[in-house]
């Protein structure tokens, strides 16, 4: 008896596709799509809040909020007034195409200038499914330590940029900081790194600002 035997690749091509559907609907809506990975209790809803709340007024932003389970995050985000929309994967580690796609219709993209994918708390799946964002931005945190570039390249070769959240405690737990920008360095050397804290807001303007001007060229590339 022949065993029939899944291949990994055709799934990903699979995704791919519904990925590149996803990012034209993005860019049909003129909004600048970003998917933020980290892991667990890195800061990502933490830092779409601080965000949002800094970036300019005239900018209207959405969430999908991914999940193995609860609406706990997406509770948050609704609090402040920002359309949100949650997924569930059920046991799934990540977020693929597919599932964004779903989520598409019960946002208002017409309305949107940015929006942000909270995509579930890993360092391993989330970096190999295109989701069709336009960026793509790891979050790291000091708890964690400084050797996570080390440990999860993946992830961070994925990276257009990234943010090192929780910078008030460096000190505390001794957070060896030249490593850390020394496996980015290795990884992603040109890539934009900025170190922040949501709860004290230092670094927040810079983040912000980058991600404003990230919008602005992507309006004026699609604008020609």
């Amino acid at each position: 008896m022949r065993m029939s035997i899944p291949v990994v690749k055709a799934i990903l091509q699979a995704n791919e596709a519904v990925a590149s559907e996803n990012r034209a609907a993005f860019d049909a809506a003129d909004l600048l799509a970003v998917n933020l990975m980290s892991s667990p209790g890195a800061g990502k809803t933490s830092l779409i809040l601080a965000t949002i709340e800094r970036l300019p007024a005239s900018l209207r932003a959405g969430v999908i909020e991914g999940d193995i389970a609860s609406t706990l995050d997406a509770e948050r985000i609704a609090a402040h007034g920002i359309p949100v929309v949650q997924i569930n994967t059920g046991g799934a580690c990540h977020l693929d195409a597919p599932m964004i796609r779903s989520a598409l219709p019960h946002l208002p993209l017409e309305t949107l200038d940015v929006l942000f994918i909270e995509n579930v708390g890993n360092l391993v799946c989330p970096a190999e499914f295109d989701l069709g964002a336009h960026l793509n931005i790891v979050i790291a945190s000091v708890p964690e330590g400084h050797d996570k570039p080390y440990k999860y390249p993946g992830m961070f070769q994925k990276a257009d940029g990234i943010v090192l959240n929780k910078a008030d405690l460096m000190d505390v737990l001794e957070f060896d900081l030249e490593a850390f920008q020394h496996g980015v360095e290795i990884l992603r050397p040109d890539v934009p790194l900025f170190i922040v804290s949501c709860r004290t807001g230092h670094g927040l303007e810079a983040w912000t600002e980058w991600l404003f001007e990230q919008h602005r060229l992507r309006r004026k590339r699609y604008e020609r």
